[in-house]
């Protein structure tokens, strides 16, 4: 089904206006001032609280078995999260990481 063009278009454009609005509001009116040290300071850890809740629900309920939880998943991640901590490498984190989740798929049959 084809929807109408006279209905899409106005949503398209909205959409349009509203991302750019969004984007500009930080990149057009705060990308040449300087920000204060506290903001700084709390920008720095947007990416530690917002990835965890990103990855963990691909972790605890995979969309692949249905929504129960993984071993392989659960032993990877735990692998990730180790050489993560312990070598402080996010490449050997993410290949540790694939690694063991492939290879408990594949002993798992």
């Amino acid at each position: 089904m084809i929807p109408d063009p006279t209905k899409i278009w106005p949503v398209i454009i909205g959409l349009a206006i509203g991302t750019f609005l969004i984007r500009y509001s930080f990149l057009g009116l705060l990308g040449d001032r300087e920000l204060p040290a506290w903001f700084l300071r709390h920008l720095r850890y947007v990416g530690v609280a917002v990835l965890p809740g990103l990855i963990a629900p691909l972790i605890l309920w995979p969309q692949a078995t249905g929504g129960t939880p993984d071993l392989a998943r659960i032993l990877a991640a735990i692998a990730a999260i180790t050489i993560g901590i312990w070598k402080k490498s996010v490449i050997g984190a993410v290949v540790l990481g694939f690694g063991t989740l492939y290879l408990v798929q594949y002993l798992a049959g």
